[in-house]
């Protein structure tokens, strides 16, 4: 089996069929005949989902639940690990996200020419801002539904670039070739996945702390890979009351600094971006695409240049 996108969920009935469908066959473009799976990892969810939810959407999706759940993600990651059967694997940490159209095709073709390459693809929020912000402003789910519905998603993947904003970091303006500093999507060997000890279980606070991006530093500055960022598709994260993602004001900078002491605790040190020079792989499908003339038309709009 060539690929295994590992798919952790927790209370999404309303956002998995839209993540499910961009992991499909009918969506994803150009992988005709690749021989995948979705690990889709339920960690305690009060309802467990049940596959009336993808019944009717083409993809080959495993569920597997996590006995004795925590709070955190991380024990749920290395189930799917344990499970996977793919050469390549796809961690998806929160499976509230939808892909672009061309991510299957872009990331694997990274291996043709860089065989231990790591790949990431950028984080999106849906929306006109991030997600942080947004949601104190009128932001919903109602909202959300509204955006998408006005774009005929899933009729054109490409158009979530017209409703949705890249994750900035405290950053004013985004660059496709602006340096990652978390992706909710990334592919490496599972053999590399599983010398690097998976997901680290000491991040066990809620929503895992910053699991995330530590995995994905580690991944990326393991000896011998290759890094690569994806131009040109996009990881979109729809509303579903995150801890972080979707809070804002006192309580997310609470939650931030109990992440950001955990993490300085494991690891010894603050320095969360990756220490990695990396290569660019990709297109603009579409006008929207270019996030930089995008940013730049909205930071002119707010009198920022």
């Amino acid at each position: 089996m060539k690929l295994s996108v590992i798919l952790v969920s927790y209370d999404m009935a309303r956002e998995l069929p839209r993540t499910l469908c961009s992991l499909s066959r009918g969506y994803q473009q150009g992988i005709e005949g690749l021989d995948y799976e979705v690990l889709l990892v339920d960690n305690g969810s009060p309802i467990t989902p049940e596959d009336s939810l993808w019944s009717g959407i083409d993809v080959p999706v495993r569920l597997i639940q996590v006995e004795n759940p925590t709070s955190s993600p991380t024990r749920a990651v290395n189930i799917g690990l344990e499970e996977a059967r793919g050469e390549i694997v796809c961690v998806m940490i929160d499976a509230a996200h939808m892909l672009t159209p061309g991510v299957f095709r872009m990331a694997l073709g990274a291996y043709r020419g860089f065989p231990d390459a790591v790949v990431a693809i950028r984080y999106f929020y849906l929306g006109m801002d991030e997600q942080t912000t947004s949601v104190h402003n009128g932001y919903d789910k109602t909202v959300e539904d509204e955006l998408l519905e006005r774009i005929s998603w899933p009729s054109d993947g490409y158009r979530l670039f017209e409703i949705g904003t890249p994750l900035r970091s405290g950053a004013m303006l985004t660059a496709w070739l602006n340096k990652i500093g978390e992706t909710n999507c990334v592919f490496m060997r599972r053999t590399l996945f599983e010398s690097i000890g998976g997901a680290d279980e000491r991040f066990d606070l809620p929503g895992g702390g910053l699991v995330n991006l530590d995995l994905y530093k580690r991944a990326v500055e393991a000896p011998g890979v290759t890094p690569i960022q994806i131009i040109g598709e996009g990881s979109f994260h729809q509303l579903h009351g995150g801890i972080t993602t979707n809070s804002g004001g006192e309580e997310r900078e609470k939650s931030l600094e109990s992440f950001r002491r955990q993490y300085r605790d494991i690891r010894g040190h603050d320095d969360l971006l990756p220490q990695a020079d990396f290569f660019h792989l990709g297109h603009m499908p579409t006008d929207a695409s270019n996030i930089t003339a995008r940013e730049r038309k909205k930071a002119r709009s707010r009198g920022l240049l």
